[in-house]
């Protein structure tokens, strides 16, 4: 891979995705911009049909954009051919998410291990950095336990051990905490945020949850497969907003928030 823009892991502009039935044109996304740093956690914000899992899933590499430019670690995904999209996927994006997407009859050891085999790491070297993976999120008495026997934060930090298999620079995570209780959420959120704070990685979240706000770094809201405005949270515990509109250009304002 070529060697990553100094500040920024996804860069992408002007990104539509338009899907076709008959006559029926129906725009996801429409000519969205975004930059996504390392060390950030992003969240994705918006109504159900607002485009927000369109966009998770372009940054992915699981769907192509109809319009627009896409860069993940300096590499242009829209010039790529199909067959090149499993090795961005594998090297650079690990992915989380709503439902754990666990495999029942594996333990947590082996799910994690499933996955670093898919990237040619096995045997003893496999076992020994599954076990630094479970244990980095606080898992390590739950190695040898099932999907079943684990508790829906457990499972969902399992599998977050598993979307760092590969030592990926990019998390994209789906509704990560819909299905967790309140606890259970937070405790994911927090093992979020630090993988992007302590780690450096940068952190891209779906989510419809308004608990998750004051731990993510830049709050993306979308409208109708547009990005209708920024916030990002500053340290003096105000929020910054920047709404986008194309007649008025940018208003920046700024107001408290609760942490």
């Amino acid at each position: 891979m070529k060697q990553q823009h100094a500040r920024e892991v996804i860069r992408a502009k002007g990104l539509s995705k338009t899907y076709r039935e008959g006559m029926t044109e129906l725009r996801a996304l429409q000519g969205v911009d975004l930059q996504v740093r390392p060390g950030e956690m992003t969240l994705l914000m918006g109504p159900s049909g607002s485009g927000k899992t369109t966009l998770l899933s372009i940054l992915g590499c699981i769907l192509r954009a109809s319009d627009g430019k896409l860069e993940i670690l300096g590499e242009d995904v829209g010039a790529m051919p199909e067959s090149e999209l499993p090795r961005i996927r594998r090297e650079a994006i690990g992915f989380v998410f709503q439902g754990f997407n666990l495999f029942p009859t594996l333990t947590a050891a082996e799910n994690v291990a499933l996955a670093l085999d898919l990237r040619g790491v096995r045997g003893a070297p496999a076992e020994k950095r599954g076990e630094e993976l479970l244990a980095e999120v606080g898992l390590t008495e739950k190695a040898r336990s099932f999907p079943a026997d684990l508790s829906g934060g457990q499972k969902q930090r399992v599998a977050i051990a598993r979307a760092l298999a590969g030592d990926p620079p990019i998390l994209l995570a789906d509704e990560p905490t819909a299905a967790l209780d309140s606890t259970s959420g937070r405790t994911v959120i927090e093992l979020l945020r630090r993988l992007a704070h302590e780690h450096g990685r940068a952190v891209v979240m779906v989510t419809h949850d308004p608990r998750v706000l004051p731990f993510g770094d830049r709050i993306i809201h979308l409208e109708d497969g547009r990005i209708l405005r920024e916030e990002r949270n500053l340290a003096n515990g105000l929020m910054e907003s920047e709404f986008v509109d194309a007649s008025a250009g940018l208003a920046r304002v700024s107001h408290e928030i609760s942490i």
